[in-house]
């Protein structure tokens, strides 16, 4: 019966030793393991950060109070095609703006097939059909562009695309068949705004930028 205690009491002395060991072998399983680079009490040696990564280039002229995706997609078309000039797309976009107003005016729909891509360019010949079949001519005239900037610009599966609000004075008149007024005085200008979309692939060789979306402002 002595034996039987002693033995019990052995076995429970060996228990508590193993769950000694184990517990505190888990608390460390938790810690990082020093390699045998590193020695006991010191520190992980310091990895150098890295580099950042290289700050695409702005557009040469000031782009003004843009939203950070603009000024984003700015840089990218930048980087992407190095003959980008910004001050030359806005001349370029105001020259543009000009020339479909009139060529659509006009019903010029050989000039507009130029200027606008496939979608913009059937939305203007169906405007034009519907008032020509209307007996309806327009006498329109552009007075002034009073401001264009940037509105929006991104570069997509290598294709620049750059929003470009207007502000504009136009004077309208529109005509019947009769040539009566029915519509518009020339003597009253009227103030509009657009944020047209112009489009390009930049791996293109040709510079012509086409109209792709309008919307009014």
């Amino acid at each position: 019966m002595i034996e039987i205690v002693i033995l019990a009491m052995i076995a429970a002395f060996l228990g508590l030793r193993l769950y000694s060991v184990l517990g505190r072998r888990a608390e460390h399983e938790e810690e990082a393991v020093p390699t045998r680079f590193e020695r006991s009490g010191e520190s992980a040696p310091v990895r150098p950060a890295p580099a950042p990564a290289a700050e695409l280039p702005r557009p040469a002229q000031d782009i003004g109070n843009l939203s950070a995706a603009a000024e984003q997609g700015l840089r990218e078309i930048t980087a992407a095609d190095r003959r980008f000039d910004l001050a030359s797309f806005l001349e370029g976009a105001k020259g543009a703006y000009a020339m479909v107003l009139e060529a659509f005016w006009r019903g010029d729909k050989e000039e507009l097939r130029e200027l606008c891509d496939d979608d913009v360019y059937e939305s203007f010949v169906s405007a034009i059909d519907a008032r020509e079949d209307a007996g309806e001519t327009l006498n329109n005239r552009l007075v002034r562009i009073e401001d264009v900037n940037v509105h929006s610009a991104e570069l997509a599966n290598r294709t620049a695309r750059i929003s470009v609000s207007f502000v504009a004075d136009i004077a309208a008149i529109t005509r019947d068949r009769n040539g009566t007024v029915v519509a518009g005085s020339l003597n009253d200008a009227i103030e509009s705004r657009d944020v047209w979309t112009f489009a390009r692939k930049v791996s293109s060789t040709e510079p012509a930028w086409l109209l792709e979306e309008t919307d009014a402002g």
